[in-house]
């Protein structure tokens, strides 16, 4: 990442970085529109009151303030303040509610964008960072199997970027219902500061979250050992599962509460479900884990976390969920299923950990010499031919000497150079007539060597060549 007077948590792509970021996008977009999914772009802004009340993100919010306003922001009330998005799902949430005559549901969307959010930088988590989602959203209703098919989506565009040095992902669910419920059979009553304490344990451990979870929550010592040993579990299969979280409820009288139990075992089943769907069509991508909690409150079902093989400290780089009452309009309520990928984070690691880097820099294949400024018109003509037949093409900056402008295609990575007729050789045709420029063009590929004679109108590059790609040091 370019260094220099950088800001801290706002990275800046040098442009062979770019190419790798780029190259992920269309990846991820290719698979998104291959399963179905629209693609549509949000504004930067919403109003506070509804970034507002989602959870601990509350406190990472950017609200926005003119110039010459600083200092008078108190005259305004957070609420009715312009902030930049945290997440795409709250703007997602009223884009559906403003739109909903015009769309058809359930409501299928892909969505790659810049989001804000003020937490501490480090490795691999920015202030300002891409994310990469696809939620799909009902009217009134949304069947249960969306909550099968996005993580399996996902799993699906995670898969192909193995390509460009990412480890094999493996996506941990959970179910808040299932968790709310065995919760209130311990006699809980803080479910989303429970929940919300639960989410840190792999940032803090079991000792710290225990200690929050007393001090923050009101759990006595047998409650929180209760919801640490919940939060152990994990199973790959619907049967485990289901056998030892019966196993847990019994040994801490969850079960005894019917209200309670009910509301877990509703949830215990859409998990298992799940678990048992995706091992079906994927075996192996999507298993239980029980300390799955999800910061954000808006969230009422399942919810997922995902997780790369051999990079623990990464930290989840895909996550999301079920979310029943973000949306409303009224009575009419708008229940969606959604995945979002941390698209910077990735790119991250694959630049710094995998070593990615782009082929070329230049989406050029081609760049045209120039021999004297007074014949650009030449090369400006060859590289306009070119372009017409789809072919990206550049021309030398300057008419220097010929082995610098081959230095600086190289530079660029771009792998041909086209050498222009000379106009004097042109002139000068033995019996007077015009002379076919195309005999004297010429063509050098600068990676091999090879020179070949070229019509502008005529000449295909390579493919293999020609492709912009990224590769993977090993």
């Amino acid at each position: 990442m370019a260094k220099g007077s950088s800001i801290s948590g706002f990275p800046e792509w040098l442009p062979s970085e770019r190419v790798v970021e780029q190259r992920v996008i269309d990846t991820l977009r290719h698979i998104f529109e291959l399963n179905g999914f629209i693609g549509i772009e949000t504004r930067a802004v919403e109003q506070g009151s509804s970034l507002l009340k989602k959870g601990e993100t509350s406190k990472e919010i950017y609200l926005l303030s003119r110039l010459q306003d600083v200092g008078n922001e108190q005259d305004t009330p957070v609420e009715d303040r312009l902030g930049l998005h945290f997440d795409l799902t709250v703007p997602l949430s009223r884009y559906v509610v403003e739109h909903s005559g015009q769309l058809a549901f359930p409501f299928k969307r892909w969505q790659i964008q810049k989001v804000w959010r003020g937490e501490r930088p480090q490795e691999g988590r920015f202030r300002e960072f891409v994310q990469a989602d696809i939620d799909v959203v009902g009217n009134g209703d949304l069947p249960e199997h969306y909550e099968v098919d996005l993580p399996l989506v996902m799993v699906s565009a995670l898969e192909e970027l193995r390509s460009f040095g990412l480890p094999k992902a493996t996506v941990h669910a959970n179910n808040r219902k299932l968790s709310e419920g065995f919760y209130r059979g311990l006699g809980l009553t803080d479910i989303e500061g429970v929940l919300r304490e639960i989410d840190k344990l792999d940032k803090i451990g079991a000792d710290e979250v225990k200690k929050l979870l007393i001090s923050e929550c009101g759990a006595n010592d047998d409650q929180a050992d209760a919801c640490l040993e919940l939060a152990d579990l994990t199973a790959a299969n619907g049967t485990d599962l289901t056998e030892r979280f019966n196993a847990l409820c019994e040994l801490h009288h969850v079960d005894e509460n019917p209200e309670a139990y009910a509301l877990a075992k509703q949830g215990l089943d859409t998990l298992a479900n799940i678990i048992d769907q995706a091992a079906r069509i994927r075996p192996g991508s999507v298993v239980a884990d029980l300390k799955i909690a999800r910061g954000l409150d808006y969230y009422t079902g399942s919810v997922y976390e995902t997780f790369l093989d051999g990079a623990q400290s990464l930290g989840s780089i895909c996550s999301g969920g079920r979310y029943d009452n973000l949306a409303s309009q009224g009575s009419k309520k708008y229940p969606g299923v959604g995945l979002s990928i941390g698209l910077s984070r990735l790119v991250s690691y694959m630049l710094h950990t995998a070593h990615a880097e782009a082929t070329r820099v230049s989406p050029a294949v081609v760049m045209v010499a120039v021999w004297n400024e007074n014949d650009r018109a030449i090369s400006d003509d060859i590289a306009r031919r070119l372009r017409e037949r789809g072919i990206p093409t550049d021309v030398a900056p300057t008419a220097a000497k010929l082995g610098k402008q081959i230095k600086y295609a190289d530079k660029l990575g771009i792998p041909y150079v086209w050498f222009p007729a000379d106009a004097m050789e042109v002139q000068a045709a033995p019996d007077g007539t015009p002379a076919d420029q195309a005999t004297h063009n010429e063509v050098k590929n600068i990676v091999t060597g090879d020179q070949q004679p070229a019509d502008p109108d005529t000449w295909e590059p390579d493919v293999a060549i020609a492709a912009q790609s990224v590769t993977v040091q090993a």
